[in-house]
């Protein structure tokens, strides 16, 4: 088999090189989604069951304040209601929430 000009060997190992950097990207864009699935399932978790702890009410807090400046979209918005809308003793202790909710609708 021969192995043709240097030209068409240059041309070939530029092929190889552009397929194994689409397969790195690919490879970094997954791991970065599993690092964001990963993080995202704790901070759920850590929401949904550590019942009145004084880091997942701050936590709770936090997220009422940063995911609807987050969030541009309506839709991406309707996914986080739960977490949007302030429970029990947390609407009395945050004024934070307000000016999240008034955030939101100024956005719209």
């Amino acid at each position: 088999m021969a192995r043709g000009t240097i030209g068409e060997r240059l041309a070939r190992l530029e092929a190889q090189k552009k397929t194994l950097q689409m397969r790195l990207g690919k490879q970094e864009r997954a791991i970065d989604t599993r690092r964001k699935i990963l993080i995202g399932a704790l901070v759920l978790h850590r929401l949904e069951h550590a019942g009145g702890a004084p880091f997942a009410r701050e936590l709770a807090a936090w997220l009422r304040t940063e995911l609807p400046k987050f969030l541009l979209r309506d839709a991406d918005r309707s996914l986080f209601n739960d977490l949007l809308t302030p429970q029990g003793d947390d609407r009395a202790s945050s004024d934070d929430t307000d000016d999240a909710g008034d955030h939101r609708e100024a956005s719209r």
